[in-house]
């Protein structure tokens, strides 16, 4: 991997007074091309960080000194696939194919580190990465395709995580429900599904 190619990392940490002093120490370790740090449910913090490999790498040895006692989880990507990039943002992609694959982790890191290693891994769309806030911290992916595709996606990422323990759960359902799919193609939040878009504020 060349120094210069894009990558991203993320460090979760339990404590925020501990995450911003991390934060603070990486942004100014290395010139890294963008940091996003902030609080997220249940009271942790995250910190990510983007920019050329080398940059990231020594920015992200920083947090993990500075905040070694409060540190929860991490994913380091060099050349991270552009479709996680757009879903850590926020971005939805509506996919085709027969089956949906889930994969639900502890933590918001091995998340992103499943959802990687999936779509570099088998020929599928990453619809959305969810991320801790209205998850009690957990978070999710979700892979659409054919049925094998979709299987190997969901294999390769639960294979890629650090920590096998970081697995809440792993499925592939086949021929996903019209009305499940509606459900999904709006949403995965419940309440604005329920037309509770208040509960959303």
């Amino acid at each position: 991997m060349a120094e210069n190619e894009p990558a991203l990392a993320l460090i979760e940490f339990s404590s925020i007074a501990t995450g911003v002093e991390a934060a603070d120490a990486m942004v100014k370790k290395a010139p890294i091309t963008r940091i996003v740090a902030g609080t997220v449910q249940p009271g942790k913090y995250l910190v990510l960080i983007a920019g050329h490999v080398a940059d990231v790498q020594e920015s992200l040895d920083a947090g993990r000194q500075v905040g070694s006692d409060c540190l929860l989880d991490v994913v380091f990507l060099p050349g991270v696939h552009p479709a996680v990039v757009s879903a850590v943002a926020g971005d939805r992609v509506l996919g085709e194919g027969e089956a949906l694959g889930v994969v639900e982790t502890q933590h918001v890191s091995s998340t992103i580190q499943a959802a990687d290693a999936g779509i570099k891994g088998a020929q599928v769309t990453l619809r959305e990465i969810r991320l801790a806030d209205g998850l009690g911290g957990k978070a999710f992916c979700l892979f659409q395709g054919p049925v094998s595709d979709v299987e190997a996606a969901v294999e390769i990422g639960v294979g890629a995580l650090a920590d096998e323990q970081q697995l809440v759960r792993q499925v592939v359902i086949s021929q996903l429900h019209p009305d499940m799919v509606a459900n999904i193609e709006r949403s995965t939040y419940f309440a604005p599904l329920a037309g509770r878009e208040r509960d959303m504020l």
